[in-house]
């Protein structure tokens, strides 16, 4: 008797963790010094986040339930906007991808200029240091894909711990070292107004949560998706949400606003405060290792999305060819190469300041595609007959989301704005060049190919770049 061996599925208390996991990463490290310049009053732009990317979260988590098979965003997108809301949301996606990836080769390069007290802040030329550092680092974890995707995944799966375990710590034991007059004498150092204030670092908090989109991806290896996935990836978020506050706030009532505020590597000097500067030393390399894991699963992932695209020409054909070790290295180099051209054109005079550019470019490119997704929340019911009184409060739900992300939009900043405005104008320009390769029938399966977009996004990291 061949009894196939029956497949165990996860808890929901293991897709929780698993959820949180994923979130959590690279995208926290330089939030502490960030923060710190705006005050410790963004404690409540954490709360008005938290619950803006739970709400985002649980809609993706229906989203997911309600069209299997529709690959993602781009997936998402299409039933209400056609072919060219797919291009959009796969188009700003792809970009936020890339963005995303120089601010953690900057993290990197901070981290590591910290580890060797090397300080750039005085140098006349050096945000061309800074900014070379991170092109080479890019280029570097780009070489390194060259052999194919075997050994990245495996390689971000571990490195991730190099920041997710200093976090945890921090929250467990920064206690012991925490005072509550550095924290409250942090609260509000320029007097900005309450709205302005909050405002501020909406979308440096929104940062540390993007990849929520992709909390359900497991929902078919999971028991009861229907009811179990929806609650993991709001507890996720919750529990990555708690995880966000408590380290960045007690980091911030461990260290003196001044010197946090200027701080390459935030963490690495809480950890001196608590111990000594060897074990400061310790954590920072340990970060280091951690971003530049997450940045080589990410460039690799990057060109795999691209070369998704390419299948059903979204993207021109070259970025579709790969080696025989299965590795899309013309389009790793194409993408690492229009990733050096906008570190150049974003460099700053401090490293910080250079982290916070590429963060709001990055929210505001990774927002399109939410703002097609919930867009997309009520035909989707419609179309998988989900009942009325059902849908209403997931509709609802939706529309917060999407005025919470335009809220986030807003809160941007003019530049970031601008900047995320004129790449979103040229896609339709980009479509208009491609559309008729897409709209001429020769793709006859698109669910199959969104499918595999959604795949390329999980692999070989399986994490989103701010939060691996």
């Amino acid at each position: 008797m061949n009894d196939k061996p029956v497949q165990k599925k996860m808890g929901v208390v293991q897709l929780t963790i698993l959820t949180m996991v994923n979130m959590m990463g690279s995208g926290i490290i330089m939030l502490p010094t960030k923060l710190a310049q705006i005050g410790t009053i963004s404690i409540l732009s954490w709360i008005v986040t938290a619950g803006g990317a739970t709400i985002l979260a649980y809609c993706f988590a229906k989203l997911g339930r309600y069209s299997r098979n529709a690959g993602g965003m781009g997936g998402y997108a299409e039933y209400a906007f056609g072919k060219s809301g797919s291009f959009m949301a796969n188009y700003t996606y792809i970009l936020s991808l890339g963005i995303a990836n120089i601010a953690i080769a900057i993290s990197a390069v901070g981290y590591g200029l910290t580890l060797f007290d090397i300080d750039t802040s005085g140098m006349s030329n050096g945000p061309l240091i800074v900014g070379g550092l991170a092109i080479a680092t890019m280029w570097l974890a780009t070489v390194l894909n060259f052999g194919g995707a075997s050994i990245t995944g495996k390689i971000g799966s571990i490195t991730v711990w190099g920041v997710i375990a200093p976090v945890l710590g921090i929250c467990i034991i920064g206690w012991f070292w925490f005072s509550p007059s550095t924290w409250t004498a942090a609260w509000n150092p320029h007097d900005l107004g309450f709205f302005k204030a909050v405002s501020s670092s909406i979308a440096m908090t929104l940062w540390a949560f993007l990849g929520l989109e992709s909390a359900s991806a497991n929902s078919d290896a999971v028991e009861n998706p229907e009811k179990n996935v929806p609650i993991a990836v709001m507890g996720g978020t919750l529990g990555a949400a708690v995880m966000y506050i408590l380290s960045t706030n007690v980091v911030a009532g461990i260290v003196n606003h001044e010197e946090l505020a200027a701080s390459n590597g935030p963490f690495g000097l809480a950890f001196a405060h608590m111990f000594n500067p060897t074990v400061g030393r310790i954590i920072t390399a340990l970060m280091v290792i951690a971003c530049f894991g997450s940045l080589l699963g990410w460039q690799f992932t990057i060109a795999e999305v691209a070369r998704s695209m390419a299948k059903v020409g979204q993207l021109p054909k070259i970025f579709n060819h790969v080696t025989k070790a299965g590795a899309p290295i013309i389009g790793m180099c194409i993408i690492t190469g229009l990733q050096t051209l906008l570190s150049f054109f974003t460099m700053s005079p401090s490293l910080a300041e250079q982290f916070e550019v590429l963060v709001n470019l990055a929210v505001i490119t990774n927002l399109i595609p939410y703002l097609l997704s919930m867009g997309a929340v009520k035909i989707l019911q419609k179309r998988s007959g989900v009942p009325s009184s059902k849908a209403r409060v997931v509709n609802v739900l939706a529309f917060i989301a999407a005025l919470y992300s335009l809220y986030s939009l807003f809160t941007a900043g003019e530049q970031a704005m601008m900047g995320g405005a004129l790449v979103t104008f040229f896609g339709w320009t980009l479509f208009g060049v491609l559309a008729p390769r897409l709209l001429d029938g020769r793709q006859s399966d698109n669910d199959k190919v969104h499918e595999e977009i959604e795949k390329a996004k999980q692999s070989p990291s399986g994490l989103n770049p701010a939060s691996a």
